[in-house]
């Protein structure tokens, strides 16, 4: 099984990329992990409607670039569906009983995500109706995907 997460921007902040390096040693035993992050734009306070499409727009022809037509694609959004820890593990261990050896996972930047990604996505999913930084969701999102992986291998997990 192949985790590609899709992330806009870098994270900066030392405590999370160890927590990120963390997530993914650990992560290797389940899988092949794969981050790749593709640049943000920066967004003027003053920023119309207009400006932050366009922004969008060129965070999604990066994103594009890097997702594969075989590949299921997750978007993490705040109107998308709400899981649980077993119900995203169970959700996963359908798309590999389905024969999805690749799944995909997108964070956008502080805008969101532009409709050329959404529309692309099979689906879209949400950790809260909150907004987190992006940073900090790509940790949520590693924990809740090594937390998947230990429900289905039957391993205890913390509840």
């Amino acid at each position: 099984m192949k985790i590609t997460v899709i992330c806009v921007g870098k994270v900066k902040e030392k405590f999370y990329r160890e927590a990120i390096t963390e997530f993914s040693k650990r992560l290797s035993g389940y899988c092949r992990l794969e981050i790749i992050e593709v640049a943000d734009e920066k967004t003027p306070d003053s920023a119309g409607e207009a400006l932050e499409e366009q922004i969008k727009k060129k965070e999604a022809s990066r994103i594009l670039k890097y997702i594969k037509e075989d590949a299921f694609l997750f978007t993490l959004e705040i109107q998308g569906k709400q899981y649980d820890s077993v119900g995203l593990s169970e959700r996963l261990e359908k798309l590999m009983t389905m024969g999805k050896s690749h799944i995909q996972f997108v964070i956008g930047g502080s805008l969101g995500l532009h409709e050329s990604v959404t529309k692309r996505a099979d689906e879209a999913i949400s950790f809260s109706r909150m907004t987190f930084p992006h940073q900090l969701m790509r940790v949520i999102l590693l924990e809740q995907i090594y937390r998947s992986f230990r429900i289905l291998s039957g391993e205890p997990y913390h509840k």
